[in-house]
């Protein structure tokens, strides 16, 4: 993968106790560092600006995770640990860079990763942003605040769920937007027509760089009695997001950890969502998805409500929290939003 940088930002080729990959620098190397985790079909480059807004003294770091753009395609993610893998290799990276504690942001699978995070290294965080992230409990196949699985195979979760068509126009390298599964196409999806973002050829060269197969993306799966009759594999991101994986969140509310964390949501997102228009659930409930067991099996995921649940408990036992929904955004509002978006940011973790 080959991506320009914006001046300013430098590129650098890490190797870490865990992993070699990209990493995106901006500001002076002794400066405040703030980490910043990419989603899913995407990678580092869709931080660029949000870098170079940065105040003055801070350091930011974006590496390509585990998975996605110029990352090692050799080390694949074992989706049984959750996102233990690349929660730790983002530890391993301040490791390596002899940052002890930093401001972390994650946005979407970014933003799982940060819940990792909190359960597996809460001792690396200065402050927390979570930028519209994935439940703590995971992507799809649960029904009320706590998590609560919708089966106990968690079928409608994991590789198998991914969009065939979408995958390959990826394999193709499709950059048309003939078609309503092209990259293109899904990509603007996350903004709020007719917004077009200013580098949209470097962002659709990062979605088309995600690793594929069935130990990369979306990984495998295996079949299922329970609708949607497919449930997690034990390979790659998509599988790692499943609630199956996800991990004991309580620890998220245990106490250790008590960093402020910044929820920010755009108004308009339909990734994640109480209506997602990725959940199988709420695809079911439209008559998308044939076979749909109805409400009390296989509700929509109350995704925002989960979140928030988790947040006043993690407030209870000492943390603190607060949600910000900017306006007229949805998936990726600091490409979106960029002004509303870098406001509420450098005042949480401290700038000026």
């Amino acid at each position: 993968m080959s991506i320009a940088t914006l001046d300013r930002i430098s590129a650098r080729t890490i190797t870490s106790d865990r992993i070699t990959t990209r990493v995106l620098f901006s500001g002076p190397e002794d400066g405040i560092p703030v980490l910043l985790l990419h989603g899913n079909f995407s990678c580092a480059t869709w931080w660029e600006e949000t870098m170079l807004a940065l105040p003055r003294g801070y350091r930011g770091i974006a590496p390509d995770q585990r998975g996605y753009g110029d990352a090692d395609a050799a080390k694949e993610i074992d989706a049984t640990r959750g996102m233990g893998d690349l929660s730790d290799d983002a530890a391993a990276l301040l490791e390596h860079l002899g940052i002890t504690r930093a401001h972390v942001v994650g946005c979407s699978l970014g933003g799982a990763v940060v819940w990792r995070m909190m359960i597996d290294h809460p001792e690396r965080f200065l402050t927390i942003t979570q930028v519209n992230p994935g439940s703590p409990y995971g992507f799809g196949g649960t029904k009320d605040e706590d998590g609560t699985a919708c089966y106990p195979d968690f079928a409608g979760t994991g590789g198998g769920m991914a969009n065939p068509e979408l995958l390959q126009r990826v394999r193709e390298g499709d950059r048309g937007a003939e078609s309503p599964f092209s990259p293109r196409v899904s990509m603007r999806g996350l903004f709020i027509e007719p917004f077009v973002p200013p580098r949209e050829e470097e962002l659709l060269t990062s979605v088309l760089s995600i690793h594929l197969g069935e130990r990369a993306f979306p990984g495998d799966h295996v079949p299922s009695p329970n609708w949607p009759h497919m449930a997690p594999g034990i390979w790659g991101p998509a599988n790692a997001t499943s609630p199956k994986y996800a991990g004991d969140v309580t620890h998220i509310c245990d106490g250790r950890l008590k960093a402020p964390v910044l929820w920010i949501r755009g108004s308009h997102d339909q990734v994640v969502s109480d209506t997602s228009t990725s959940d199988p659930g709420f695809l079911g409930q439209m008559g998308l998805i044939p076979g749909w067991p109805g409400e009390r099996i296989f509700p929509a995921q109350p995704m925002l409500k989960q979140t928030r649940a988790v947040l006043e408990r993690y407030a209870a036992a000492g943390g603190g929290y607060q949600e910000m929904v900017i306006q007229d955004a949805a998936h990726i509002p600091f490409i979106e939003k960029p002004d509303e978006f870098n406001a509420v940011l450098h005042e949480h973790i401290g700038g000026s």
